[in-house]
C-alpha cells in the first residue's frame, strides 16, 4: 500500500511515502508523519511547531485524497528537515495538476468545508504549489523551527 524512502544526508533528512488517495490513506499519512516528526525530535523543540505541522499535514493529505484523487493513482507525502536554517518542509503531490489550490477570500461560517487552506495559511511560515511532471502538482508548506537546544 505504501513505500517509504528515508534519506539521511547528515545535513538534511527526508522521508517520502506513497499513499492511496482515500480517507484511510490520508490517515496513514498522518500517522507516518507523526512517527517521523517524533523520531526527528520535532516534538521536543517546541509544542507549537509540532502540532502546527500535524495540522498542516492532515489538511494537505485530506485535500489530496479529496480534490487530487485520480483513480488508480497514489499521492505522495514528503517531509524534509534542514538544519541550517532549521526548517520543516511538508510536500503533498497528487496527479491533479489542473487543480492548484486557491486561498478563499472569505470562508462561509456555516460551510462544512473550505477552511483547510486558510488554516495552512495561518500556521505555515510559507506555502504554495508547484507544477510537477505533466499532469501533477506539489502543494508545500514550510515551518521555521527553533534551533535544537544543546544537551
Amino acid at each position: 500500500m505504501k513505500s517509504e524512502i528515508p534519506v539521511d544526508t547528515g545535513v538534511s533528512r527526508r522521508l517520502a511515502t506513497l499513499l492511496a488517495p482515500t480517507p484511510k490513506g490520508a490517515a496513514i499519512g498522518r500517522r507516518i508523519a507523526r512517527q517521523q516528526l517524533t523520531a526527528w525530535r520535532i516534538d521536543s523543540l517546541a509544542e507549537e511547531p509540532f502540532h502546527s505541522a500535524l495540522l498542516i499535514i492532515g489538511e494537505l493529505a485530506a485535500n489530496a485524497s479529496t480534490h487530487g484523487r485520480v483513480p488508480g493513482r497514489r499521492f505522495e507525502l514528503a517531509l524534509a528537515l534542514t538544519v541550517d536554517p532549521h526548517v520543516l518542509r511538508i510536500e503533498v503531490s497528487d496527479c491533479r495538476g489542473d487543480r492548484h489550490p486557491v486561498l478563499p477570500a472569505v470562508c462561509a461560517p456555516n460551510s462544512p468545508s473550505g477552511r483547510g487552506l486558510t488554516l495552512i495559511d495561518a500556521l505555515a511560515d510559507r506555502w504554495g504549489s508547484d507544477a510537477r511532471h505533466p499532469g501533477a502538482k506539489t502543494v508545500w508548506a514550510e515551518l521555521d523551527l527553533p534551533a535544537p537546544r544543546a544537551v
